[in-house]
This record gives structure tokens, sequence and C-alpha cells, in this order.
């Protein structure tokens, strides 16, 4: 009896640890892609990096994290979260120091684009959610998700200040250099997330060999395809916002600091929304929740786009975004365990990510390509809303597990 409390009080401890560390993983992992978008025109300014350049690189930066994310999650799934992680913490380091020593609009391209790309599928909150989605009890698996992507929020909050102010002191190089040496922190924190895997009940985890007849048979089923579908919805709306709005800010006449302001309080309000979302989880159905937030997110975005911008505005629309900015992820990964258990959760994630990711891609490109030619995003805010009416949509098609076993 006393050796299995014991035994009860270890593995909470290395939870709680593990716990800990993906919050600081993903904090650093997610904070220093969300600063981007700061860089943009002062990077353009101090070293002559062309807009449509760093948008690009964004755009790339989407496509490659989910074109890599179902690799990454699958070498998770066989070998441990953490090894990947510290992977990808080096693949951080190179993107973001590339365009800090040679700032042009071909390491800018290659840095932030390919290798940036690389770091954050390997080391962002995909694996890290993962790892914790395999760890936690099954009755409390959503719960501790939503902990760890909450707690993942914190980066943004405090990295995006940091990289402002750090702007104005050392200038934009300096302040991708910054970025480029706190990744490396992220090598010793990953550690203590699934370093070494322990023995699953259950069938083995299908690893990079079995990735592609896992991706063909998920995506065969019609709810994980209207999944995958609405969560693209999820990654042109944040990518294009992450990417630009600072940007939108100073064409509409606002101070930059608003810009910077916004992308924090985006940050601090993930904080309970990604942890109310993961709440939710294990007490709703998935999809439904994500229905609302993709609906929730449409009108404050309708809301935002046609009405005068003012400063208080904007924060309101920064805090409600904020609210629903990551709840997604929990719930989409309570949604992809509850229908194919957690074995591979780490490589189904990153199949459903991969759809996130295209959206991301078409949703900074596009916006870059329109600054290019127009010199403002008027044109995209309307087609910002039929995307998140359109992924609203297609998660309240979905069916429970218990309605298609009815059904069959």
């Amino acid at each position: 009896m006393q050796s299995a409390e014991a035994s009860a009080r270890s593995a909470k401890t290395v939870l709680l640890i593990a716990l800990i560390a993906a919050s600081a993983t993903s904090s650093l992992g997610m904070g220093i892609r969300q600063t981007f978008g700061l860089l943009l025109l002062p990077l353009a300014s101090e070293n002559g990096v062309a807009p449509w350049a760093f948008g690009l690189a964004v755009a790339l930066h989407n496509l490659v994290w989910g074109l890599a994310q179902p690799f990454s999650g699958a070498m998770a799934d066989k070998y441990g979260s953490g090894r990947v992680m510290a992977a990808g913490a080096v693949f951080y380091v190179i993107g973001c120091g590339l365009p800090a020593l040679f700032p042009s609009n071909a390491t800018v391209l290659l840095g932030i684009g390919l290798f940036s790309g690389l770091g954050v599928a390997s080391a962002g909150t995909g694996l890290a959610l993962a790892a914790i989605g395999r760890m936690a009890p099954a009755a409390k698996r959503g719960e501790y998700i939503g902990i760890a992507s909450a707690g993942g929020s914190l980066g943004q909050a405090a990295m995006v200040p940091l990289v402002f102010h750090a702007i104005g002191w050392i200038g934009a190089t300096g302040a991708m250099a910054m970025l480029a040496l706190s990744a490396l922190l992220i090598i010793p924190i990953a550690r203590n997330i699934e370093w070494k895997p322990t023995p699953r009940i259950g069938p083995p985890a299908a690893g990079l060999r079995g990735l592609p007849g896992l991706a063909r048979n998920a995506l065969a089923d019609r709810d994980f395809a209207l999944l995958t579908g609405g969560f693209f919805a999820c990654g042109f709306q944040l990518a294009f916002l992450t990417t630009h709005l600072p940007s939108h800010i100073a064409l509409c006449g606002l101070p930059a600091s608003i810009g910077m302001t916004a992308l924090m309080m985006v940050g601090l309000f993930n904080i309970p929304g990604s942890w109310l979302c993961g709440w939710l989880s294990s007490r709703i159905r998935p999809e439904n929740g994500l229905g609302w937030i993709y609906l929730v997110r449409t009108i404050a975005i309708a809301i935002f786009a046609y009405t005068t911008p003012t400063e208080w505005g904007t924060i309101v629309f920064a805090a409600v975004m904020g609210f629903v900015w990551l709840g997604t992820v929990p719930l989409t990964s309570a949604a992809i365990a509850r229908r194919f258990g957690v074995a591979n959760l780490g490589a189904l994630y990153g199949v459903c990510f991969f759809s996130h990711q295209i959206g991301g891609f078409l949703g900074a490109g596009s916006g870059a390509l329109l600054m290019e030619t127009v010199g403002n995003y008027n044109a995209f805010w309307p087609v910002m809303i039929v995307v998140g009416i359109f992924a609203s949509t297609l998660n309240w098609m979905t069916r429970s597990p218990d309605q298609r076993m009815a059904a069959a």
C-alpha cells in the first residue's frame, strides 16, 4: 500500500514538473514567433528588408511549420517529446540568428521562413501538449492540456513588450539576436518533458514509417476531415493578425505602441481562455466549443474591421481575440484523443495542424501581397469573416463518437 502511494505521488510530481516545463517551452517557442509582426517595419527602415520579403518569410514559416508538424509529432510519439523539442531549439537559434547577423531579404526568407518554421514545429505547443496528454489521467486530460496551453501564453504576454522595447534600444537585428539566445533555454527545459518515454499500454506509436497510413486512415474519417477543415480558418485568421495587425494599426494613424499593447493583450487574455477551453473539453463536445470560438472571433473581426479604429477599441478587440486565441488547441487535441486515443496524438494533431498552417500561409502571405500592391488591408477583412463562418459550420456538422456508433 505504501509503495503504491509513493508511486502515485512520484507520478504526480513527474506530471507537475512536465506541466511547468511544457508551459515554459511553449512560452518560449510560441512567444518568439508571436513577436515577428513587430519586426516588419523596423527591419524595413533600418536594414532595407522589403515588407513583401518579410511577409513571405512569415507565410513560409507557417507552411514549413505545418509540413514539419506531423513528422516531428510522429517522432515525439515514438521517442519522446523532449529530445525532439531540444532539436527544435537549435533550428530556432539558426532561424533568428541568421537575419540578426546578416539582415537581408534572403536571410529573412531562409531564417524566419525555413529554420524558425522547423523550430516551432519541434519546440512549440504541439509536442509539449501531446506529451502532457499522454502523461495526464484520462479524466483530466483536457484540463491539463488547457493549463499547459495557458501557461504557454505567458511567453507572448512577456516577450512582446520585451522585443518592442529591445527594438528601440538595440535595433531590429539586436532584438532578433535576443530571440535567438532565448531559444537556447528550451534545451535544458525540454529534458523534463518525456525525455525517456515510459512504456505505454496498447498499440505502439506508428512513428515515421507508419505516418502515411495513419494520415490516410484519419483523413478518411468524415469527422476528422471536418475538424481538419475547420482548423484551416484558425491559422488563416491568426497568422494574418499576428503578422499584420501592428502594421494595420499604424496605417490607421494610431501610435505604434498600440500594436505592441494589442499583441500583449492577446497573450494575457489567452491565459484564462486556454485554461477554460481545456476545462470545457472534458465536459462538452470539443467540436461544439470550436464552432463557438470561430463564431466569436468572426463577430469580433467584423466589428473591428467596420468601425472607426480607436486605441480603446483596439485593446478591447485584442482582449476578446486573446480569450479565444489558442483555446482551439486543447479542444482540437481533446477531439482527436476521443476518436483515436493518445498513442499517436502528436502525429494526428500534426496532420490536422497542417490544414491550420496552410491557412496561416495564405493569411500571412495574402496580407503581405495586398500591402505591397494596394498599401492597405481593407479588402482582406471580408475574407476573414467568410472563412470564420465556414469553420463554425464545419465543426457543428461533426458527430460525436457515440452518435457515429449509434448510426452504425
